[in-house]
């Protein structure tokens, strides 16, 4: 089947959480951008952390909770990083994937506004449609919200293909019939051109 349509997750496929004051927690980071799962030690209710993504302050409540207990000394201002444009950076290839000529998707369970991170970078306009989980109700691997950024676009799943960094997450795609590949969430400088290799290898 021909691809017609392009979705993307947002955290560690096309941006990562990366900053010279956030590299002293680099496995924290690393726990609260995982798309699933959370270390039960951290004290948060499995159940409750899975729908973190649906509410903002849900969202909030929960981190500074995480935060708390893994010791930071000021769990409100780690928050505020957490969900600053100016700590996301983006992959080496990142634009350029972005700049393909198909309508573009970003799918991604999260729970605040992250065109103001596409915005920062100047990519914004290169991506037709945000399909946000607190937005739409739904978070990956949820097929419904994979479902409503296809129809967004215009295009049947088994048109649209899907990169994500997770196979649980983003795999969850393939349950509507889209094509899926995985990149590993790798540090930006790691993984220069991963996004452009599997679209070109898609493409073609």
């Amino acid at each position: 089947m021909t691809i017609r349509a392009v979705l993307f997750d947002f955290s560690g496929t096309l941006f990562r959480l990366e900053h010279d004051s956030l590299t002293a927690h680099a496995d924290l980071m690393r726990a609260l951008t995982a798309p699933v799962g959370l270390d039960p030690s951290l004290g948060v209710d499995p159940d409750e952390w899975e729908r973190r993504d649906l509410d903002g302050d849900v969202h909030r409540e929960l981190h500074l909770k995480v935060l708390e207990k893994a010791g930071a000394a000021d769990p409100a201002a780690f928050y505020d990083q957490l969900v600053s444009p100016p700590f996301w950076q983006p992959y080496p290839d990142t634009a350029q994937a972005l700049g393909t000529e198909l309508p573009t998707a970003v799918v991604s369970n999260i729970a605040w506004d992250i065109r103001t991170v596409f915005a920062r970078h100047g990519v914004e306009h290169r991506v037709d449609e945000y399909v946000l989980s607190f937005e739409v109700g739904h978070a990956k691997p949820d097929p419904k919200i994979f479902q409503i950024a296809c129809e967004r676009l215009g295009v049947h799943p088994s048109e649209a293909l899907m990169i994500g960094d997770s196979e649980e997450a983003d795999g969850g795609a393939a349950a509507i019939g889209c094509q899926v590949a995985i990149v590993p969430p790798l540090e930006t400088a790691q993984r220069p051109g991963a996004l452009v290799d599997i679209l070109k290898s898609h493409l073609a």
